[in-house]
C-alpha cells in the first residue's frame, strides 16, 4: 500500500512537468501585459495558425492601482484579492479568451501570485482593479478574506520584517520580499483560498501556472496546494491530465536555496540559460559559440525535463531578476534573433518566447531609471489594444518579438524537428557553428567578424530548401535564400558577417 501511495504521488508530480501542449506544438510565448481581448484575437489569427503551443498571461487577479509612478507593470504582482478583474480585462473577457485560445489549440498558462498580497505600504481604500476595499497596514483583505492572522510576520526573525540575508532560507521564505505582505502558506485556511483561486482557473480551461516567487515559499507548502488542484478541463484536455506547473526560482548558484528543491513539484525557470546564452552571443569573458557543443546539462544547467528556458523575461530585460547586462533583449534585435533561434533549434528544455512592449529607457550608472514603466496606455491608465500593421508587426509601442519572421519561423522549425536528436555538429573553433536535428532540420550561425563559407553535412535528404530566416517557403518558391542539399546530404553555406541576420535555417517542411 505504501509503495502504491509513493508511486501515485511520484506520478502526480511528474505529470506537473508536462506542458500538455497539443500534438505538434512545442513552444510557449509570454504576451506580457496584453489585454485578454487581444490575446484571444492573437490566438485565432496568428498563434494557432503558426503552431505556437501556449501563452503565458499576466496575473489575472485583482491588484492595487498605483498612481506614483503612474501605473507601473509591477502593480500586477500586488494582489488584493483573487477576483478575476485586472488591467487586462474582466472575468468574462478572461473566460472568453481561454475558450477561444483552447479552441484553436493554444494553451493558457496563468502567472499565479500566491506568495504574498500587496506591499505593506500599499495604502487602503478602493484603489484596486475591481474597486474592492482593502487595508495594507491592517493586513485586511475582505474580498478574500484575509486578516492579520493569515500572514507570516510572527515567523520572520528579522528586525525589519524584510529579507535581509539571502543565505538564510528561513528569512527568504518567512519574511517580506521587498515589503510584500507574506502569506502564511502553512495555514490550512490560506492553502484553501489559494487552491480555490487556482482551481477556478483550471475549471475555466487553463493548462497550468507559472508560479511567481516560488523560491520564497516552502516546497512542502506549495506541494500541499498543488495536490489539491483539479485535473484539467476535459473539454480540451485528456481525462486525468494534470496542470502544468513551472516555478520561478532564481538560482545562479551561491545562495542557500537551490532550484533542485523544487524539481519534484514541477518544472523550474532556468535563469542560467539566458544569462550564459547572452554572454556567449555577446562574446564576453572569452566565451565562444563553439563552446556550446554540449549546451544544456553540460553547461551545469538543471536536468532537461525540469527546465523552462528563455532568452529573456519580463524581469531581467529590465535589469531585475538574474543575468545582469549579459541578457539579450529586443533592444539588441540582431543578437536577439540569433539567440532566440539558437534556443528554438536546440532540444534542451521547454522553450518560452518573450513578447514585450517598448518604454523610454533612462540608463543612469548602469541602471534603467524607467524600469517601472507599464504597458502602452491611454490617458486614463487603461492598457492600449495591440494594433497589427500591414507587415504583420505590431504598433503603438508593442514589440511583438513572437511576430518577427525569424522567430515565428523558428517556432515552426522547433515543431518540425521535435523529438529528433542534436546531430551533425560543426564549428570553426570560434563563433561559427552549425547543428542539425536528426534528418528534419539544420541551422548555421555566423557570429564572427568575417564571412562563413563552408560545405557541411546536414543530415537532410537531397533537394532544394528555403531558408526560413531570410524568407520562407510560399507555395512552390522561396521568398529568401535557397539552399541546395546534395544526395549525400551535404550543402554549401555562405553567410557574410555584415548580413542583417547572419544565420540560416532549413527544415523538412521548407523543402520545395
Amino acid at each position: 500500500m505504501k509503495f502504491l501511495i509513493l508511486v501515485t504521488l511520484f506520478g502526480l508530480s511528474l505529470a506537473q512537468h508536462n506542458p500538455q501542449l497539443k500534438s505538434g506544438r512545442t513552444a510557449i510565448v509570454h504576451l506580457f501585459e496584453w489585454r485578454w481581448a487581444d490575446i484571444a484575437a492573437e490566438c485565432e489569427r496568428f498563434l494557432g495558425p503558426n503552431g505556437f503551443g501556449g501563452v503565458q498571461i499576466s496575473p489575472p487577479n485583482e491588484h492595487i492601482i498605483v498612481s506614483s509612478p503612474w501605473r507601473p507593470w509591477w502593480q500586477r504582482y500586488q494582489p488584493i484579492s483573487y477576483n478575476l478583474c485586472s488591467r487586462s480585462g474582466s472575468e468574462a473577457e478572461l473566460r472568453d479568451m481561454i475558450t477561444r485560445c483552447n479552441n484553436v489549440g493554444v494553451n493558457i498558462y496563468v502567472d499565479a501570485v500566491i506568495n504574498h498580497m500587496c506591499g505593506s505600504g500599499g495604502g487602503e481604500g478602493t484603489h484596486s482593479s475591481c474597486g474592492s476595499w482593502f487595508s495594507a497596514s491592517k493586513k485586511d483583505f475582505p474580498s478574500v478574506p484575509y486578516s492579520s492572522l493569515d500572514f507570516n510576520d510572527n515567523k520572520c526573525k528579522t528586525g525589519s520584517g524584510e529579507i535581509e540575508n539571502y543565505n538564510d532560507p528561513y528569512q527568504v521564505r518567512d519574511c517580506r520580499l521587498v515589503g510584500l505582505l507574506d502569506l502564511a502558506l502553512e495555514k490550512e485556511y490560506v492553502r484553501g483560498k489559494v487552491a480555490d483561486f487556482m482551481n477556478k482557473l483550471i475549471d475555466m480551461g487553463v493548462a497550468g501556472f507559472r508560479v511567481d516567487a516560488s523560491k520564497h515559499m516552502w516546497p512542502g507548502d506549495v506541494d500541499t496546494i498543488y495536490r489539491r488542484l483539479n485535473n484539467l478541463n476535459t473539454k480540451w484536455f485528456p481525462s486525468g491530465a494534470r496542470p502544468f506547473i513551472f516555478q520561478e526560482v532564481i538560482d545562479l548558484g551561491g545562495e542557500a536555496i537551490s532550484a533542485k528543491e523544487y524539481y519534484h513539484l514541477g518544472r523550474v525557470t532556468e535563469f542560467k540559460y539566458g544569462a550564459k546564452l547572452g554572454t556567449v552571443f555577446r562574446k564576453w569573458n572569452g566565451e565562444k559559440l563553439s563552446y556550446t557543443k554540449n549546451w544544456g546539462e553540460g553547461w551545469g544547467f538543471m536536468p532537461d525535463g525540469n527546465a523552462v528556458v528563455f532568452v529573456d523575461n519580463h524581469d531581467n530585460q529590465r535589469g531585475h531578476g538574474a543575468g545582469g547586462a549579459s541578457i539579450v533583449t529586443f533592444w539588441d534585435a540582431r543578437l536577439y534573433k540569433m539567440a532566440a533561434a539558437y534556443m528554438l533549434a536546440h532540444p534542451y528544455g521547454q522553450a518560452r518566447v518573450m513578447s514585450s512592449y517598448r518604454w523610454n529607457r533612462n540608463i543612469v550608472n548602469g541602471k534603467d531609471e524607467n524600469d517601472w514603466i507599464g504597458p502602452p496606455s491611454n490617458g486614463d491608465g487603461s492598457t492600449k489594444p495591440v494594433p497589427i500593421n500591414a507587415d504583420q508587426t505590431c504598433g503603438d509601442g508593442w514589440v511583438c518579438e513572437h511576430r518577427w519572421r525569424q522567430i515565428k519561423n523558428m517556432v515552426i522549425f522547433r515543431n518540425v524537428v521535435n523529438g529528433q536528436p542534436h546531430a551533425n555538429w560543426w564549428d570553426n573553433q570560434s563563433n561559427q557553428v552549425a547543428f542539425g536535428r536528426g534528418n528534419r532540420g539544420f541551422i548555421v550561425f555566423n557570429n564572427d567578424d568575417w564571412a562563413l563559407d563552408v560545405t557541411l553535412s546536414t543530415g537532410l535528404p537531397g533537394g532544394t530548401y528555403c531558408d526560413v530566416i531570410s524568407g520562407q517557403k510560399e507555395g512552390s518558391r522561396c521568398t529568401g535564400k535557397q539552399i541546395q542539399v546534395g544526395s549525400d546530404g551535404r550543402a554549401h553555406f555562405y553567410i557574410s558577417n555584415t548580413e542583417e541576420d547572419p544565420f540560416i535555417a532549413i527544415h523538412a517542411d521548407s523543402k520545395l
